[in-house]
């Protein structure tokens, strides 16, 4: 499922002058189930977002390993530099190989 999409709340300008430091909000609905299950019932795999991955321009701008114990619905607070116009990508990994991904565009002037 590489590229699937996420319901995700993400909040950063759309354009931005050439050196101005920008902040990017993200808000991600995931289920994080923990593979803990009610008693007498059949144990579910563990499904966890462990990794958010943003690159900016094809350039890699944070790598965030998640934990276990993070929010249902982990929300993530960033800065960065507007250096060109690109695509942000994030990218969020989840247990057994899933890969869901959202992109957005800056532009910079």
């Amino acid at each position: 499922m590489a590229g699937a999409s996420i319901p995700a709340r993400i909040t950063m300008p759309a354009e931005a002058r050439r050196g101005e430091i920008i902040e990017i909000r993200v808000l991600v609905r995931h289920a994080m189930d923990r593979a803990i299950d009610a008693p007498g019932l059949t144990p579910v795999p563990r499904k966890i977002i462990h990794t958010l991955r943003v690159t900016y321009d094809g350039a890699e701008i944070l790598h965030m390993d998640l934990s276990p114990g993070i929010a249902a619905n982990p929300y993530v607070a960033f800065t960065t530099v507007a250096t060109t116009t690109g695509e942000v990508v994030f990218e969020w990994l989840e247990d057994g190989g899933a890969v869901y991904e959202r992109r957005q565009m800056l532009t910079v002037t």
